[in-house]
């Protein structure tokens, strides 16, 4: 094997095939990242038994072979190169790497033992690259982080003809989004998955550079019912390549948390609201609410109090509905806040003690993102 490379190319690749390597991998070989090289094109591919990265990169040199080495060490060397063209070729069981005056050799692994990536699944649909990047990132903010709660830890995607919905729940909020695609199947079809959301996340943003993306699913089923399908979902894009094992437990019924009626609502601007949050907060300790008191002269924020501190303001906001006093958790409201992605937003109640909803607020607004937020119970 011998390549010669771009080193901006090289580094540009190598960081995002790096990006599926586990910290600890549980073989050797899984914390190391393959080189293929066919022809004129280099190939690197990342596998940790749950979700791979592949990314084709064409060289101006090349002769056929792989080689195995360490993911992250390639990774540092390649951004730490001198901007110069890079060689790269196989000596034995080691591989040298040239770039200008700087000169690296690295022990290679056995690549008869690294695994086999998953083959990329049947073609699902096309969607805008850049509109699905900003969908997953307002949704995957409510996802948990406990991975003893493995269908906290994921995304629901529900697929219904040229309609695809987002969903994700750590129990104390819930972000939905809805957009529109285009299937590969003309006459459309329906299916439900759980995807891991920091794989989700993380495929993408990576690929949101690309015009478009294509969404992949092991075995979409057209009548799936209500289960959460097994197998894969990979997407591809500009010669990018990720899949992700999608989880096998049953996401919670989110559906039934959504109110369908409102007793109040506040328009508010969505950075106000959030310096105002800020500013409170620094005087409560973790955990402690923020305090929001709405009534027809605006909005009342505190936090704190007499022992440890007390924060107090006043906003400007269009209120209507019976005086209402009610907490929240600030970086979750701050959370929500973050994602609407508009610069003003309605925020609905139907009691104080009920979740809360905002929703972006513009003239082109529809209820395209929800993000539910549940109070904190305030001391009587």
């Amino acid at each position: 094997m011998k390549i010669r490379v771009e080193r901006d190319a090289l580094a540009e690749a190598v960081g995002w095939a790096a990006r599926s390597l586990s910290a600890r991998p549980a073989m050797p070989v899984l914390g190391g990242l393959l080189l293929t090289v066919q022809d004129t094109m280099l190939s690197l591919s990342g596998f940790d038994l749950e979700a791979s990265t592949q990314v084709d990169l064409e060289v101006s040199v090349g002769q056929p072979g792989t080689a195995l080495v360490s993911g992250r060490l390639l990774n540092e060397i390649s951004r730490a190169l001198p901007q110069h063209p890079v060689d790269i070729w196989l000596d034995g069981a080691r591989l040298s790497i040239s770039c200008g005056p700087a000169k690296f050799t690295l022990p290679t692994m056995p690549v008869e033992d690294y695994p086999r990536l998953p083959a990329m699944p049947t073609v699902a649909g096309t969607v805008d690259s850049a509109l699905f990047a900003t969908a997953v990132a307002q949704v995957a903010v409510a996802a948990g982080r406990d991975d003893t709660l493995p269908m906290l830890t994921g995304v629901r995607l529900e697929i219904d003809g040229d309609h695809l919905t987002m969903a994700a729940t750590d129990r104390y909020r819930l972000a939905v989004r809805e957009l529109t695609w285009v299937p590969s199947d003309p006459s459309g079809f329906s299916t439900q998955v759980l995807v891991p959301a920091r794989a989700l996340s993380e495929a993408a943003k990576s690929l949101s550079h690309a015009e478009t993306m294509t969404i992949a699913l092991s075995a979409p089923s057209p009548n799936a019912g209500s289960a959460d399908g097994e197998g894969i979902i990979g997407f591809t894009g500009s010669g990018r390549r990720a899949t992700t094992r999608l989880l096998d437990v049953q996401f919670p019924p989110y559906r039934t948390l959504l109110p369908s009626d409102w007793s109040s609502h506040a328009e508010i601007e969505v950075a106000a609201l959030a310096e105002a949050v800020r500013r409170v907060a620094l005087v409560a300790e973790r955990g402690t609410p923020v305090r929001l008191e709405f009534t027809s002269d605006g909005l009342a924020l505190s936090a704190g109090g007499e022992q440890e501190g007390l924060a107090e303001e006043q906003l400007e906001v269009a209120y209507e509905g019976e005086p209402l006093a009610t907490a929240f958790n600030p970086s979750f409201l701050l959370d929500g806040l973050g994602a609407l992605g508009s610069p003003a937003a309605r925020m609905l109640f139907t009691a104080a003690s009920k979740p809360a909803v905002l929703r972006p607020l513009a003239e082109e607004a529809t209820d395209d993102y929800t993000y539910l937020i549940m109070p904190v119970r305030l001391p009587s």
